[in-house]
């Protein structure tokens, strides 16, 4: 195999950035082969986009059995993830899932234990992973220049969405279409990056709004705080109504501290430990000697083709995923825990009690309001 045939399924927002960074060969070892979309309404648009050699299909199954591809993209409404990306390993499809893997644990769980059974390639397109920012932050925490992580603390407020936004699809900010709002589709990056710079906490208690700021069901404003096993703690605050928003991660440890903000990452050594310094300090005032060290980042990425490009060399190669399927269940765990919390108003301790989440999320989907909306596909060409 030269090169990995894509199939796409679900051709809506994101599935349409998908398509156009492979028709137009921006990653060299794939090729888009298949499209589907369920539904026909759009079918016009969708050839018009692809082109008559590229297959379109209505019907997700007949295209993974259609011999035509070698590897999916799973690009539907959030609950569709898990059902699909099963059903394609099953048929023995590579497969590379939109965030977020599902909408509750229970679900990925399932999905996780399908892809260990299977010997295929399985990634999440969690494409802020290849960010040189993060990565250099990650490379700092792990080589010990932060020393032990104390605090953490990320706010995320510049993932703001219209009414319009919402209007756009009658599946979207409800319990029953989508399981979650901006936890569940803006949020899952930073929640995963989250995680896989400092670890999960082992106790989270969280406030999600909802409703609050747009007429919607699920969470627009939320603010969380964490705890974990070293003692260490972290805050979450992220919405979709605010601007101009902030993204701004700061991570503290007792050597040092790093933030990253505005596409520019910034570092603070301190020349001997807090630790050691408190145990010696006899003169009351004082504090270590910092020095604000320039480090060099690469210019920042954070486009979906690179997440797809690293999929290629997996499937090709054996490459290591830059994003493996199997830990799309974290970032997940983390906004049930905090809609959990915001449920039951009490701290949540993980690992999730996952039958009580999807007890409380049958609830709200049970009484879930059936919105009516044109659905429209947006250009998405600028988001993350």
């Amino acid at each position: 195999m030269e090169k990995v045939r894509f199939g796409i399924i679900g051709i809506g927002n994101i599935g349409t950035v998908h398509t156009r960074y492979l028709l137009a060969g921006v990653v060299k070892e794939a090729c888009l082969t298949a499209v589907c979309d369920n539904d026909p309404a759009k079918h016009r648009a969708i050839r018009a986009l692809v082109g008559e050699p590229v297959a379109l299909f209505s019907d997700a199954e007949e295209m993974l059995t259609s011999g035509l591809i070698d590897a999916v993209i799973v690009a539907t409404p959030h609950y569709d993830h898990p059902r699909l990306s099963i059903m394609a390993m099953r048929h023995g499809i590579h497969t590379l899932c939109e965030k977020p893997a599902g909408v509750y644990t229970a679900q990925v769980q399932e999905m996780n234990a399908c892809a260990r059974e299977c010997d295929l390639v399985f990634g999440i397109m969690y494409n802020q992973r290849p960010n040189p920012l993060y990565q250099k932050v990650k490379e700092l925490i792990e080589s010990g220049e932060l020393g032990e992580i104390r605090r953490s603390n990320w706010i995320i407020t510049n993932w703001y969405r219209s009414q319009s936004y919402y209007n756009s699809g009658g599946w979207r900010a409800t319990w029953k279409g989508e399981g979650g709002g901006v936890l569940l589709n803006q949020d899952p990056h930073q929640l995963d990056l989250w995680q896989w710079l400092v670890g999960m906490p082992v106790r989270l208690r969280a406030f999600c709004q909802f409703g609050k700021h747009r007429q919607i069901e699920v969470e627009d404003d939320v603010t969380a705080y964490a705890e974990y096993a070293n003692g260490a703690t972290g805050v979450f605050i992220t919405t979709v109504a605010e601007t101009p928003g902030t993204n701004r991660l700061e991570i503290a440890g007792d050597r040092g501290k790093v933030v990253v903000e505005e596409g520019k990452l910034r570092y603070w050594r301190l020349r001997e430990s807090e630790t050691e310094f408190n145990a010696r300090w006899q003169n009351g005032f004082g504090e270590p000697e910092c020095w604000e060290v320039s480090i060099p980042v690469a210019p920042e990425c954070s486009d979906h083709h690179v997440i797809t490009a690293n999929f290629c060399a997996a499937v090709l190669r054996g490459e290591p995923l830059i994003a493996p399927g199997l830990e799309g269940i974290n970032g997940l765990t983390l906004s049930n825990a905090m809609h959990l919390s915001t449920w039951t108003d009490d701290w949540v301790t993980l690992p999730l009690d996952e039958k009580q989440y999807l007890r409380l999320l049958q609830q709200r989907i049970t009484t879930s309001v059936e919105k009516e909306a044109t659905s429209r596909t947006l250009d998405a060409s600028g988001t993350w």
